[in-house]
């Protein structure tokens, strides 16, 4: 242990060596002892215990003597940087012609805080308190009146080198006690947040960082145990998988983002606007009245419809709404909240989309209505309430049938006649849909025989387009029948083909090089209709009747109807337009140029025995050749 020693009398550097040099004396007595002992009773272990000190051995100490406080302090200084450091200091308060005694402690105490302090000093120069303001602190400060007693020295040195040691291993574990501290506060701050991120993670949607399900029903309750009015809606994207099929789910993604944030722009302050999964939003807003309600869901769906900029595309937005306003008296469950705003979500797509529609009781009524629809529909084959009727296609030369669309009726023993507009969704949402389609195909190919050599044409619904094997199986059955496939013209719709248009493209070519004809009915009602036709092997388009019926009265039908014609032409294909049932709407189609014809002014559907005799017939003008073309049919019943 180093030990300094700090007084300009050279006897008293002799007293301290005197004092420090008698442990290693006795030490050396102490083996001198040990040797004789070992000599005279040849026993080494006896003689180890007869000379073996009374008490502990004391500690050893290093001391170095300066007779004047400034080398005293240097030595100080460079005790620190070399780390063997000084555990007691022993200073004589007067030594001329240097610093003092005081000065010596405080510039030492500067340099070493963990020094102890032994003012050595026969004078009373100064008074502790004096010493402890320049050098404290009062518990590193010692004093020894001179003269000493050797023993008091020792005891001190062996006291204060103890205490030195101890106070340096206290404050290691201080500071180890602090570092481990920090750590844990670290990690408490760690664990905090990442527990903060969990639970942000849970309540929130990954791609928006909206609010998800589980964060808008505690929302929801909340409204709800407020006993305020409110409005919930669930809003829901048009059309959003073509969008993902078309230009990926990167774009995807980027267009519900963009959704997001424009409907936190739009909502009023304070409303609740959460993503519920896919292309589903869920809004939540207090309001005065119903009206108030559907003025802000309105504007929504006017914020929506726009062209979004989607990594360079443009997208055209559009989405529906169903909405419920709570009543504060009686609407206490959420989950009912949410039914309730779904069912009205169906109401506002079944409607055409892109409108808000608001919970009625008789959307209650309807769906259970829709359950008994289902319920018959699964026996209607087996109860011989199903038949199929059929509608002329008629080609503009000397208007010729060449053709006959095939349309299903259902005429139930419960309910009277169901509308196919009725029936078919429903069978399109559950398995019937191919149950139905089986027997139409059955039935149409069954009077296809019957005619001398017209089509028919079948319609097929999305789901039923993407059926597992769906050409192999229409294969079979025609093949069945002993049927040409080129009198059977498969009609489908742009949403069948533009919700997976790489599978629809093989599957429409794969059809067309079996002889099948492809219609694609509905046109110019889809998504990107102009710029995808060029994809798909078709024969024949189907202008959608709204436009026809539109024609007299709005000059946007008419441009697309005289596009989709020109277009038709360009492309090599037939056109037919749905729904003719005046003579203007005739005369416009034809001096447009559209190809084929079809509509209540030549026909309305009939059963299968008239549309043999209408196949028969052939002609419902003068056949080409003749001079003068004049309409027989006109009478929009059986021509």
């Amino acid at each position: 242990m180093r030990i300094l020693i700090v007084d300009d009398e050279q006897a008293m550097h002799e007293s301290y060596r005197q004092v420090f040099g008698q442990r290693s004396e006795a030490a050396a007595g102490g083996a001198a002892l040990s040797a004789m002992a070992a000599e005279l009773f040849g026993d080494e272990e006896q003689a180890e215990e007869l000379s073996a000190p009374p008490a502990p051995v004391q500690e050893q100490f290093d001391c170095d003597h300066f007779s004047q406080g400034l080398p005293a302090v240097d030595a100080v200084a460079a005790s620190i940087e070399s780390g063997e450091r000084y555990a007691v200091a022993f200073i004589d308060v007067r030594m001329p012609p240097g610093i003092d005694g005081k000065e010596t402690a405080r510039r030492i105490r500067a340099i070493d805080p963990d020094i102890n302090l032994v003012i050595v000093t026969g004078y009373s120069d100064f008074s502790p308190l004096d010493i402890s303001r320049a050098a404290g602190p009062a518990d590193k400060i010692f004093y020894i009146a001179k003269p000493f007693q050797a023993e008091e020295v020792m005891q001190t040195a062996t006291a204060l080198s103890a205490r030195w040691r101890v106070d340096i291993e206290l404050r290691e574990a201080r500071a180890a006690l602090a570092e481990k501290i920090d750590q844990l506060e670290e990690q408490k701050l760690e664990l905090a947040a990442n527990e903060s991120k969990a639970v942000h993670m849970a309540n929130h949607d990954s791609l928006t960082e909206a609010p998800n399900r589980l964060a808008f029903m505690r929302a929801l309750t909340e409204h709800v145990r407020e006993r305020q009015r409110f409005a919930m809606a669930m809003l829901d994207l048009d059309r959003f998988k073509l969008v993902n099929d078309t230009f990926g789910h990167l774009a995807g993604d980027e267009l519900i983002r963009m959704v997001y944030a424009l409907l936190q722009e739009t909502v009023p302050q304070g409303a609740v606007v959460a993503r519920l999964g896919g292309d589903e939003f869920a809004l939540l807003s207090h309001v005065t009245s119903e009206d108030e309600a559907v003025m802000c869901c309105e504007r929504v769906i006017k914020a929506i419809s726009t062209s979004f900029k989607v990594f360079g595309h443009s997208v055209q937005g559009s989405a529906s709404i169903g909405m419920v306003v709570a009543d504060p008296e009686n609407d206490k469950d959420p989950v009912d909240l949410m039914r309730r705003a779904d069912l009205a979500l169906n109401e506002s797509k079944r409607a055409g989309r892109g409108v808000v529609r608001v919970f009625d009781e008789s959307m209650d009524e309807s769906i259970r209505f829709r359950r008994q629809i289902e319920g018959g529909l699964s026996e209607a084959i087996a109860k011989g309430e199903l038949k199929m009727v059929y509608q002329p296609i008629i080609s503009r030369d000397g208007l010729e049938i060449i053709g006959f669309e095939a349309l299903m009726r259902w005429n139930t023993e419960e309910f009277g006649p169901i509308s196919p507009a009725m029936f078919i969704p429903i069978a399109e949402e559950s398995n019937l849909i191919h149950e139905l389609g089986d027997w139409a195909i059955d039935e149409a190919a069954k009077t296809l025989q019957q005619w001398p050599g017209q089509y028919v044409s079948v319609n097929f619904s999305p789901r039923q387009f993407r059926r597992q094997n769906f050409v192999g199986h229409i294969i079979e059955r025609v093949q069945h029948h002993g049927i040409a496939p080129d009198r059977i013209q498969i009609e489908i719709t742009e949403t069948a083909i533009f919700d997976d248009a790489e599978r629809a493209a093989e599957t429409l070519y794969r059809l067309r090089q079996m002889g099948f004809r492809i219609a694609l009915d509905d046109f110019g009602t889809g998504y990107s209709s102009l710029y995808n036709i060029r994809r798909f092997a078709l024969d024949c388009l189907k202008i959608d009747r709204s436009f026809i019926d539109g024609m007299g009265r709005e000059r946007a039908s008419a441009a697309i109807v005289h596009s989709i014609i020109h277009l038709g032409r360009a492309l090599g294909l037939e056109v037919v337009a749905e729904g003719v049932e005046t003579q203007e709407q005739l005369d416009t189609l034809l001096v447009a140029g559209c190809s084929h014809l079809q509509g209540y002014f030549f026909s309305r559907p009939v059963d299968a025995d008239i549309a043999c005799e209408l196949a028969e017939r052939r002609w419902l003008g003068t056949p080409p050749g003749d001079n003068v073309v004049t309409l027989e049919a006109g009478n929009g019943t059986t021509g």
